[in-house]
C-alpha cells in the first residue's frame, strides 16, 4: 500500500527555495507565506489529515514539491507529540500551546545544513537571503501547525491530549526525526 501524497503537488505557481515550495497558508501568524483561500484546505490542513496514516510508512516516494514540505511538517508533528509526551503529567491546552510555540520558533536546521536529517532529498537554498526567507516561512508554518495541532489534540474538552493522537508518539515517519 503506497503512502498518501499531497494533493497540492499539481499547483504550479509556487515559489521554490532550493526545491522546497513556499505554499500558501491560512495563517493567523505573521510571516512571508502567501495567504491561502480560507474555503479550501492548505498544506497545514493536509499535513494534519495525512499525519496518522503516513506515520505508519517507512518509505515515502516524493512525487512533487508539496510532498517535500509535507515531509518536513509531518516530522515536525512527530517532534511536537514527543515534546508533549515527555512531561511528567499531561499538559493542559494552554501549557501545550506555549510549549509547542516555543518548539516552533527554536533554532532548527534547514536543507543544506550539515545536521539536516534529509539532505539527500532536498536542495539547499541558492543564497543567504533565500535561506533566511525559507527559515521565516518554516517558522510561520511551524507556528500555525502547532496551533492547529493543539486544537485537534484537545478537541474533546477533557483538558488532556487525545489518546488517539498521542498513540503516534512512538511512530517515526521514515524512521527520521528533525532533531528537535
Amino acid at each position: 500500500m503506497p503512502a498518501y501524497h499531497s494533493s497540492l503537488n499539481e499547483v504550479t505557481d509556487v515559489r521554490l527555495v532550493g526545491n522546497t515550495p513556499i505554499m500558501p497558508i491560512k495563517s493567523r501568524v505573521r510571516g512571508p507565506a502567501p495567504l491561502a483561500d480560507p474555503n479550501t484546505a492548505d498544506i497545514i490542513d493536509e499535513t494534519l489529515d495525512l499525519f496518522r496514516a503516513n506515520s505508519l510508512f517507512r518509505n515515502f516516494e516524493i512525487k512533487g514539491p508539496a510532498d517535500r514540505l509535507l515531509i518536513i511538517l509531518i516530522l515536525f508533528i512527530s517532534d511536537c507529540l514527543t515534546k508533549i509526551s515527555t512531561s511528567r503529567t499531561p499538559p493542559n491546552q494552554l501549557e501545550a500551546t506555549k510549549s509547542l510555540n516555543t518548539l516552533a520558533v527554536d533554532s532548527f536546521p534547514l536543507p543544506g545544513d550539515a545536521n539536516f536529517a534529509l539532505n539527500a532529498h532536498y536542495a539547499p537554498p541558492g543564497s543567504r537571503s533565500d535561506a533566511d526567507y525559507l527559515r521565516q516561512y518554516l517558522i510561520q508554518a511551524r507556528q500555525e501547525l502547532a496551533a492547529r495541532l493543539v486544537e485537534r489534540l484537545y478537541a474533546d474538552g477533557t483538558g488532556k491530549p487525545s489518546k488517539w493522537w498521542m498513540s503516534f508518539t512512538k511512530r517515526r515517519f521514515m524512521n527520521r526525526s528533525l532533531g528537535n
